[in-house]
């Protein structure tokens, strides 16, 4: 137990080093952009004077330490600034779409683990038989299929042809219409959690198949032991392990993928926030989306490691 408390905050201790380096990062990308946030949010018509008087107020002339010490502060305080001509805060923007990214990311990826945990078994179970050669195919397939090309070709299935499937409009409440939800988040999770299902397929076959060769698989069954209950207590087990590090490593495609995938079904999350925040020059809008998605990224892979600690016992003897 001492050895495993020692690992996790190991984790806790780099947590924030890492997202103090992911601000500097995107703070000095974002301080030398060429665009004038005075003129980004007065408007190209407004006057020298005023620009001036707008740098003066937010900081904009102060030296780059001091404004990054400053975005600091703010940053502790849950400041991240406002863009616009009407002054809107960055911090109530990403409070609206990060829910929507992380729903969309969490529906993909649960697709994704479901698809790919059926199919790597089956295939292991069956090794160099038809299952096995047609999931082989099919996994390579979902790999090599690109999620926003297979978001178009669900809008032109499911949208415009069938029907079934709205591919814009708003967001329905998750709590309030489940069914809605799900109608609407339905082809974007999938277009985000098909490639991933495909690489976990194979990762997890070849575990399984390398568990299934063990001597402790073999004794097993030599003692009478159903195979079904070898598999589901000990083998999937201890196949799960590799695949647990990759998903972690797939943790990012998910996020990134998840804001090119809103912008394709107009879902107003981190994506749009982005996209918005670039159309209209708001290098602050543009600077939070960013820095709250990488801070996302390290914390979610923060969990995935100590995940991987929990399912594999050796590691915390190390």
């Amino acid at each position: 137990m001492s050895n495993l408390l020692r690992l996790i905050g190991r984790r806790l201790i780099a947590l924030p080093i890492m997202i103090f380096g992911v601000t500097i990062l995107v703070f000095f990308i974002m301080a030398l952009s060429p665009i004038d946030q005075a003129y980004s949010v007065l408007g190209e018509n407004a006057t020298e004077a005023q620009a001036e008087q707008y740098r003066e107020e937010h900081g904009l002339n102060d030296p780059i330490l001091v404004q990054y010490g400053n975005f600091i502060v703010g940053l502790v305080q849950g400041d991240l600034g406002t863009y616009g001509a009407n002054n809107a805060s960055v911090a109530d923007r990403i409070g609206e779409a990060l829910p929507v990214t992380l729903q969309l990311t969490f529906f993909g990826l649960i697709i994704g683990v479901v698809i790919a945990v059926i199919l790597g078994v089956i295939s292991a179970l069956y090794r160099d038989r038809w299952p096995d050669q047609i999931i082989r195919v099919f996994s390579i397939a979902c790999i090599a299929t690109p999620s926003f090309w297979l978001a178009v070709l669900m809008i032109l299935l499911f949208s415009s042809m069938l029907h079934v499937l709205p591919a814009s409009g708003p967001l329905p409440s998750l709590t309030a219409d489940p069914g809605g939800w799900l109608a609407r988040m339905a082809m974007p999770a999938i277009a985000l959690g098909v490639p991933v299902a495909g690489q976990l397929t194979r990762v997890i076959r070849t575990s399984m198949v390398e568990e299934l060769d063990k001597d402790y698989v073999r004794t097993a069954l030599g003692a009478g032991i159903p195979k079904r209950v070898v598999v589901a207590r000990n083998v999937l087990r201890n196949a799960l392990i590799t695949p647990v590090t990759v998903l972690g490593l797939r943790i990012g495609y998910l996020i990134g993928g998840a804001v090119v995938i809103e912008v394709i079904f107009n879902l107003p999350g981190m994506g749009m926030a982005i996209l918005s925040g670039i159309q209209s020059s708001y290098t602050m809008l543009v600077q939070g989306v960013v820095l709250c998605v990488a801070i996302t990224f390290i914390i979610i892979n923060i969990i995935v490691d100590m995940l991987y600690i929990l399912i594999d016992p050796r590691i915390r003897t190390v």
